[in-house]
């Protein structure tokens, strides 16, 4: 649902393994395929932002795995009240529903770092499509974007918590600075590079003109 981008990232067939972005429906026996398919070990799960089509599955796979959860401290209480940061749309779809944390929740903020898998994994705070979104660098290859850049594109601001002003700054000074060859796994649409959205993204090259 909202094709969402979940990634099981490990560095090898029988590895252990970090989860990212679990979303909506309930995902878990997914993941669960592809973890027992290739033989993983999960050990953590990141969110990148509170949103339910990045978190809807959180508690049953970290409760599942007995993993710890990583969000950033200002969007952890929306994985257990969901309401508060999003539409009047989409909240009236909730009615009925009951949202709780995952047994173990790590509150990350910006720089804070977590060594998994032999990775070298830095949070980046990066408010503007929620106060609370998250970017994460993988060993100075990787960046996982969530719903702050896209291919093309960037995230919406006009959601409870959002600020195309805390964006701007957000991709002024955190998405700007990063370097050209960062593989980028976004959280919505296909992958894509550091390098080629600061020449043909228009939201960045608007910022370098």
């Amino acid at each position: 649902m909202f094709a969402t981008n979940c990634w099981v990232i490990a560095p090898s067939e029988g590895s252990e393994c970090i989860i990212v972005d679990p979303g909506m429906p309930d995902i878990s026996h997914e993941i669960g395929m592809i973890i027992e398919e290739h033989n993983l070990k999960p050990v953590a799960a990141l969110l990148t932002h509170g949103h339910l089509d990045h978190t809807f599955s959180i508690s049953p796979l970290a409760d599942g795995y007995d993993i710890p959860a990583y969000i950033h401290s200002e969007d952890r209480r929306f994985i257990a009240d969901p309401a508060g940061i999003h539409g009047e749309q989409f909240i009236s779809q909730l009615q009925g529903m009951n949202f709780t944390e995952p047994k173990k929740v790590q509150e990350l903020k910006n720089g804070s770092t977590v060594q998994l898998l032999d990775m070298n994994i830095t949070a980046i705070h990066a408010p503007g499509h929620t106060r609370g979104s998250l970017m994460f660098t993988i060993n100075d290859e990787i960046l996982i974007s969530g719903d702050v850049l896209f291919a093309g594109s960037i995230g919406r601001t006009d959601l409870p918590t959002g600020s195309a002003k805390d964006m701007t700054q957000t991709l002024k000074s955190k998405v700007l600075p990063l370097s050209d060859d960062l593989r980028v796994l976004t959280g919505h649409g296909p992958e894509t590079t550091i390098k080629f959205e600061r020449k043909n993204n228009p939201y960045l090259k608007e910022l370098t003109s």
